[in-house]
């Protein structure tokens, strides 16, 4: 057994002692991130519906594209696509060299809560509205995770694009971690209608040139 097999095997049991303490609104999710079609090795909850074997979501796509610069993302709340509100923390698993390799991820349903705080909000005669929180793709299915993440371009057409436009867009998808996906290449150029040639064309001068607003 690897030390990140071991690491892994170790915390299985703790993903079901707190899912366990927080009861049926709480699901914490174990993420080996060297299979990112697979990375679900241990689950507890229901609140995201996915099972062991599952994909990673954006949110584990985006922590591998930071690689080992990634840190603990805490009490984040966004909203599943069937309108589930859902508060999260994702904290990254290091080897003893701090290399990432995984995440422990725990989501809790906050929907209820949500309900209860704006109608006391409301009694109370507090009329503020919260922010209304970004949708996350939460699945079994990686391709599916990234289609929903290309859709978010499908407003930039790539027929009307210049070069510098179509290296920001592979950029962005490459910063979202869009490309660890293996056969990502091949759907991302099926949904721009170019060649897997291009794509890898495309995706290589990204990584070698800023981006239009002068960032690395």
């Amino acid at each position: 057994m690897t030390e990140r097999d071991a690491i892994l095997a170790a915390l299985t049991p703790v993903v079901h002692g707190i899912a366990a303490t927080f009861g049926p609104l709480c699901e914490v999710v174990l993420h080996d991130y060297r299979s990112p079609e697979k990375s679900v090795v241990a689950i507890a909850g229901s609140v995201t519906g996915r099972a062991v074997g599952g994909a990673m979501s954006e949110i584990g796509m985006r922590m591998v594209a930071r690689g080992d610069e990634a840190a603990d993302e805490l009490n984040y709340v966004t909203r599943t696509d069937t309108g589930k509100l859902v508060k999260s923390s994702t904290m990254p698993l290091r080897d003893s060299s701090g290399t990432v390799f995984g995440a422990l991820c725990v989501n809790v349903d906050v929907g209820a809560a949500s309900e209860v705080h704006a109608l006391l909000g409301a009694l109370a005669g507090i009329g503020t509205t919260p922010a209304e929180p970004p949708v996350t793709t939460f699945g079994d299915d990686i391709d599916a995770v990234v289609d929903v993440m290309l859709d978010a371009h499908r407003h930039q057409s790539w027929a009307l694009l210049d070069r510098t436009g179509r290296l920001d867009l592979f950029r962005s998808l490459d910063e979202r971690g869009v490309f660890a996906v293996r056969r990502a290449i091949e759907q991302v150029a099926g949904r721009l209608g170019i060649s897997r040639a291009s794509a890898y064309s495309y995706l290589s001068q990204s990584r070698k040139q800023p981006s239009a607003g002068g960032h690395p």
